[in-house]
């Protein structure tokens, strides 16, 4: 089509999972101030796969600046736990961005889908 925005896709590749059960939750996002929730981002795309899946594709997505944020949902409530705010979850992000206190910032895990296949690397961390 003439005119029509081009588009590209994203295989992110998930490494360094502690076990297979559960869900592995994926949201993927352009909005800086829905990093890392995704709550109020209309045009975020999210994914639940099962734990035993180590990559997805995001398929169609125009081209642009992302980021993604994963949670490995090992006990399948659909949400990351925490003990006195420390994730017992293992997390993730794009770039797999240096963690200090709290979740990375948009432009640390940020990255442009700039042609018609892009990858991402994940590599899962646990604290407890």
């Amino acid at each position: 089509m003439i005119g029509a925005a081009p588009v590209g896709s994203l295989d992110v590749d998930i490494s360094k999972l502690r076990s297979a059960r559960g869900l592995i939750r994926l949201c993927l996002t352009a909005d800086p101030d829905n990093f890392p929730n995704c709550v109020d981002d209309r045009h975020a795309v999210t994914r639940s796969v099962p734990a035993t899946q180590h990559g997805i594709r995001f398929a169609a997505l125009p081209r642009g600046d992302y980021a993604v944020a994963v949670i490995h949902d090992e006990n399948g409530n659909k949400k990351l736990d925490t003990f006195a705010g420390i994730p017992r979850e293992g997390f993730g992000f794009s770039r797999n961005p240096v963690i200090r206190f709290g979740p990375p910032r948009f432009a640390a895990a940020r990255f442009t889908l700039q042609s018609d296949a892009e990858e991402q690397q994940i590599r899962m961390r646990y604290i407890l």
